[in-house]
């Protein structure tokens, strides 16, 4: 009984990191595609984009120059590591869970 439920928690944790690393990487999208144009910094929805997604992000500048010709390629790379996680990371979780069961 304790291993199908060490199986199910592994199942529920991947499950829950998926949507968790889905949901973040469509707010870098969002946060993204709104540098191109002029937001109003006061919206709300602008500030909760820029409050989610700039400490990832400050961060990842901070420790490599993505900055080419004016193009900030830092988002670029936040969706690829968020791919490599969902791909490798969520992955091996699924797989621990099934050589468990």
């Amino acid at each position: 009984m304790g291993i199908i439920a060490v199986r199910h928690l592994l199942n529920a944790v991947t499950t829950i990191l998926d949507l968790a690393l889905n949901i973040y990487m469509w707010l870098i999208i969002a946060r993204a595609l709104l540098s191109w144009v002029n937001p109003d910094p006061y919206n709300p929805i602008v500030r909760f984009l820029y409050n989610v997604t700039e400490p990832v992000l400050s961060y990842l500048r901070r420790r490599v120059p993505v900055v080419f010709g004016g193009l900030d390629l830092s988002p670029l790379i936040v969706i690829a590591a968020i791919m490599f996680l969902r791909i490798f990371l969520l992955q091996t979780l699924r797989d621990w869970a099934l050589m468990i069961g």
